[in-house]
């Protein structure tokens, strides 16, 4: 069995794009209009999928804190700088649990926590 997606419902479709494409790097790959007053985007490529709806059914939904979406990023730092200049405020870190790994989390415009995660040598 392989790993297809993960899907997130989401408030505003733009403001979520935004975040994924501009912080997360994430490359917009299809977006449709899924019936009246729905839409979902799928981004990413390779393993690396994440698929979003925007409809009206679901605007007053609530993201848990039970699911973090952890991505690799190639320097911490820079991603902290990013981060920092898009004006999104970092909720837990940076933490470093072990020394091949150091990590940060921020909320997406759901309340989503994203993980960006430096990995260096084995774990």
């Amino acid at each position: 069995m392989k790993f297809l997606w993960t899907t997130i419902h989401v408030k505003d479709m733009e403001e979520s794009l935004k975040f994924y494409q501009d912080v997360v790097g994430l490359k917009l790959v299809n977006r449709f209009n899924a019936g009246p007053e729905m839409e979902i985007c799928f981004l990413g490529e390779d393993d690396t999928k994440l698929e979003l709806i925007c409809s009206e059914k679901f605007k007053n939904i609530q993201a848990g804190n039970a699911v973090t979406l952890g991505f690799n990023v190639n320097s911490l730092d820079e991603m902290i700088s990013l981060v920092n200049e898009k004006g999104i405020g970092i909720k837990t870190g940076p933490v470093q649990p072990n020394p091949n790994l150091k990590y940060f989390i921020v909320l997406d415009p759901n309340g989503v926590k994203i993980q960006f995660a430096e990995q260096s040598g084995k774990e």
